[in-house]
């Protein structure tokens, strides 16, 4: 994946015809936000439907240490699992062997949508511990110090900077041009490089332009706004001179 660019989007709204939009306008992947958004597992099941109807891919960000909503989201036949909040790579050992099946994880064996209810059972088996993308998020200043070790875990797929949570942890909240959170994200861009993992980045505020610096200084796994940031920036009503 380290070299291969994928840009998806997030999702927070429980609504299948959102997705569905969502997954019409050229994103590789959805993530579906179980952090920060509320959905039910028959909620899931039918927003991936929408989303897989343009042959977009599913994924969901989990909870933090949202064990259970592993095995809700891979069930429900999710593609790729982003972790929120990863810190040390004990922490996301530990979810990545909830995400594998045995004899390289603990995932629980089962018929599924995910396998069409058993129909394609032996199938899905086969392949989805090399098909699935696992990625860790980096929000903490703690994760920064411990990128080695977190880069080094076996099954992860890509990192993913939230700048957001990163600057708060830095003391910073929301100051992207500061020399101090700068300086960081070149230390994380330099670590990853080496690595055969993805580098990533949350490009929250929709912007073509940073968009393309985020492509050019050579993030390969970039979500591109959210869901709720489009509604909101494309609903302002404008001034016509309204007494």
């Amino acid at each position: 994946m380290s070299n291969e660019l994928s840009i998806g989007t997030w999702m927070q709204l429980a609504s299948p015809s959102v997705a569905e939009i969502l997954s019409s306008q050229g994103f590789d992947w959805i993530a579906v936000d179980a952090e920060h958004g509320e959905y039910s597992k028959h909620e899931l099941i039918n927003i991936f439907r929408a989303i897989e109807v343009n042959g977009v891919k599913p994924y969901v960000r989990i909870p933090f240490g949202g064990i259970h909503e592993v095995k809700i989201s891979l069930d429900s036949g999710a593609k790729g699992i982003i972790i929120p909040m990863v810190e040390s790579s004990s922490q996301l050992k530990e979810t990545i062997d909830f995400i594998f099946y045995p004899p390289r994880g603990k995932r629980g064996v089962g018929f599924s949508r995910a396998n069409s209810f058993g129909q394609h059972f032996n199938e899905y088996l086969s392949k989805i511990n090399n098909e699935l993308v696992i990625v860790a998020q980096i929000e903490n200043i703690k994760a920064v110090e411990n990128l080695d070790e977190i880069l080094a875990v076996d099954g992860l797929s890509s990192i993913m900077v939230g700048p957001y949570d990163l600057s708060a942890s830095m003391g910073i909240t929301g100051e992207f041009d500061n020399p101090v959170f700068v300086e960081t994200l070149k230390s994380i861009k330099e670590k990853c490089l080496k690595s055969d993992v993805g580098l990533g980045y949350h490009v929250v505020e929709p912007s073509a332009s940073e968009l393309k610096s985020r492509i050019d200084e050579g993030y390969t796994f970039i979500a591109y706004g959210i869901d709720t940031v489009f509604l909101r920036n494309s609903s302002v009503l404008p001034d016509i001179g309204r007494k």
